[in-house]
């Protein structure tokens, strides 16, 4: 195998967890007194740092996007999070992945204790050597900064032999920027033209061509 570790976004990688995003931002928008759209359209804060799509989508200043992302985790930490469900088919390919020697690892833009408490939430914990996330003061917030935590962190040097998998833009722009591999998969959030675009070295529509990418 050409791949031996594995880093695996969260969020529209692991589980689909856009229920429980979606319901934790429009409780944020109402605190604020900010127009909510529909649904779909907020899509946009599946996966990226949360900071950046409150700025970039409501123009909101420093302050005002602080009390947002307050209010979101309010109600994300108490709910949210747990609006949340595993693909189907996760627990069986890291199974696979780990019989066949990879040692797997979570990289991932959610804040890292929400995300260590929704994979032990799950029972999939115990399938990672380790979790790594978003810091809450934002701080390491963008996925290139997380995954340079990452490697740094699990003493990872081999980068020829590290794989990145993710379901948005952001997962492969911060893999490139830590000169790692990228599958891209298209059951997430993503779709195949922002994963081509960023440049993913595979497209996968499924777990079991995850699977194949990596198992040959």
């Amino acid at each position: 195998m050409q791949y031996k570790t594995i880093l695996f976004d969260l969020d529209g990688t692991i589980t689909d967890s856009g229920e429980g995003i979606i319901h934790s931002v429009v409780y944020a928008l109402k605190k604020m007194n900010l127009k909510v759209p529909p649904h779909t359209e907020l899509y946009s804060f599946i996966g990226p740092p949360l900071n950046d799509t409150f700025k970039k989508q409501y123009h909101l200043g420093d302050q005002a996007t602080e009390q947002a992302v307050k209010h979101y985790r309010d109600y994300y930490q108490a709910t949210g999070m747990y609006e949340n469900y595993v693909y189907d088919g996760i627990p069986e390919l890291l199974i696979a992945l780990k019989n066949a020697g990879c040692t797997l690892y979570i990289a991932t833009s959610k804040p890292e204790i929400y995300a260590k408490q929704i994979l032990t939430h799950f029972e999939l914990n115990h399938y990672f050597e380790k979790i790594y996330g978003a810091s809450l003061d934002g701080e390491r917030s963008k996925k290139g900064d997380v995954i340079r935590y990452a490697l740094k962190e699990a003493k990872l040097t081999h980068h020829e032999e590290i794989l990145m998998i993710g379901d948005r833009s952001h997962d492969v722009i911060g893999a490139k920027e830590n000169d790692l591999a990228c599958i891209g998969v298209l059951y997430g959030f993503g779709d195949r033209a922002e994963l081509v675009a960023a440049g993913a070295d595979y497209i996968a529509q499924t777990l079991e061509e995850i699977r194949k990418i990596i198992i040959k």
